[in-house]
């Protein structure tokens, strides 16, 4: 079976430089982004002076005014110091490594990559920078950088298959068992790590959820937690692991036909699933100027959501991003840049549907496939018609640009079965809560951990994820 290392690095404990977490932050604080800095330290910033930013934000904590600035400051202060690490190649290394496989490859290209927004970059230090998987991002459009060696094409045999049998049979259902292990090598003796892997939660497609096995002391969270966990704390141990099976069940839905009388069993939407969600769910005046445009004359909700689908589809770009906690604003950033990956695209449609008035949630786990198992976001939205269905954004964006128009159709109002469900809100808090801010201040997909009562980073951890089995039922 497949195993998917999120983590490849050592699991080292970086105590001092730019990495450094030193416990100002709290993981509510990531909630006052868009207070924004104030600016002079923003223009620091911007020009990637981030040992002058972070310490700027240290002398402005000791006059903030109110305690959402102050939040804001920590919270910027934590991410910056991540930041240079994930924006570590400069443009001369860039082309040094696009060079190694397409010697013809000219600065003029290079720049027209970065002008077309296929290379993503920031300014470290006042100098330009690009992302750390800018290669990655690039081989996504082969016929764009031909002289770049492509990924070996995934067989869609199967999984084409499942969808048709799903359009067919009216929907699949499958059994997956999987296994998780999170740990922090690096951990001192008697320092106290806490660690919380996600588990499958209960969802409307989503049940018979079992845990096999785990490492000794866990605590599950209650079964319909927004951010479920199993979760340890220990003095001694330093890795932790869970093995899970559940069923999934992937209902099709004909949205250009007339609504089933039998819907999706899930809760009714509530205020939570129209409103605002600070920082990256915010209804600007962009956001709303788009939506208006986009579903402008269109009258029944299932439309005026199938519209934001296509838009979105039809003009948002994959690109690989930097972690989220580096993200403003994402569905308006993500609607002004035409680009995202999953979970970017997934909070455009929930903003837009929202701004719609058609209620929108968030659903993020794993996609779970017969050669893949990996981080996912998708979203669920709501018509008085149809109940709640499922959309996913990037799916449906990357069916466009492989030419598959049925695929692009199918996850307009359907999923598949190959999905683990873990989280149903974004921005929720872990039970018990994380006591620092953690890696992803957002989401929760590989599991997160604490030493000492700081937040790890990305590569002091190593995590796991691995199929055991995946019947179809």
């Amino acid at each position: 079976m497949s195993i998917k290392t999120v983590s490849p690095e050592e699991g080292r404990l970086i105590t001092c430089g730019p990495l450094a977490c030193d416990g100002i932050a709290r993981n509510s604080d990531y909630r006052e982004l868009g207070v924004g800095l104030p600016p002079e330290i923003a223009r620091l910033k911007q020009a990637g002076y981030l040992d002058a930013a972070r310490a700027a934000c240290l002398r402005a904590l000791d006059v903030a005014e109110t305690p959402e600035l102050a939040a804001c400051l920590r919270a910027e202060h934590h991410r910056m110091g991540r930041l240079a690490r994930q924006y570590s190649v400069s443009f001369d290394r860039a082309l040094e490594l696009i060079r190694a496989e397409w010697p013809e490859f000219t600065r003029a290209q290079f720049d027209e990559l970065i002008e077309r927004k296929r290379i993503d970059w920031r300014f470290i230090e006042g100098e330009p920078r690009v992302l750390e998987n800018f290669l990655d991002s690039l081989r996504v459009y082969p016929s764009e950088v031909p002289g770049l060696r492509e990924d070996d094409p995934s067989d869609t045999t199967t999984r084409d298959a499942m969808l048709l049998r799903m359009r067919e049979e009216g929907g699949a259902a499958y059994r997956i068992t999987a296994r998780a292990c999170i740990s922090v090598p690096g951990a001192l003796p008697g320092e106290a790590v806490r660690a919380w892997l996600p588990v499958p939660a209960a969802a409307p497609q989503q049940s018979q959820i079992e845990i096999l096995s785990m490492t000794e002391g866990g605590v599950v969270a209650r079964a319909d937690a927004p951010a479920r966990t199993i979760f340890w704390e220990s003095t001694e141990r330093r890795s932790f692991e869970v093995t899970y099976r559940y069923r999934i069940d992937a209902p099709y839905i004909d949205t250009c036909a007339p609504a089933p009388a039998r819907r999706v069993n899930a809760p009714a939407p509530g205020p939570e699933d129209l409103c605002e969600l600070a920082p990256h769910v915010v209804f600007t005046p962009y956001l709303r100027a788009l939506t208006a445009r986009v579903v402008d004359g269109i009258e029944r909700p299932i439309d005026r959501a199938r519209a934001i689908y296509d838009y979105l589809t039809r003009t948002v770009d994959y690109r690989y991003q930097p972690d989220y906690a580096q993200l403003d604003a994402i569905a308006d950033g993500c609607l002004k840049s035409l680009r995202g990956d999953c979970g970017v695209m997934a909070l455009a449609f929930i903003a837009m549907c929202r701004i719609a008035s058609i209620p929108a949630r968030w659903q993020s786990g794993l996609y779970v496939a017969c050669d893949y198992i990996g981080p996912h976001d998708w979203a669920m939205f709501y018509t008085e018609e149809y109940g709640w269905l499922w959309a996913d954004v990037s799916f449906g964006s990357s069916s466009r640009r492989a030419g598959d128009e049925a695929r692009r159709l199918h996850h307009f109002g359907n999923l598949d079965p190959w999905r683990m469900v873990a989280n149903s809100v974004y921005q929720a808090p872990f039970e018990p809560d994380f006591d620092d801010a953690r890696w992803d201040p957002y989401d929760n997909q590989m599991g997160e951990a604490s030493v000492d009562g700081r937040g790890c980073d990305e590569p002091e951890m190593l995590r796991q994820i691995e199929l055991i089995a995946l019947d179809a039922l």
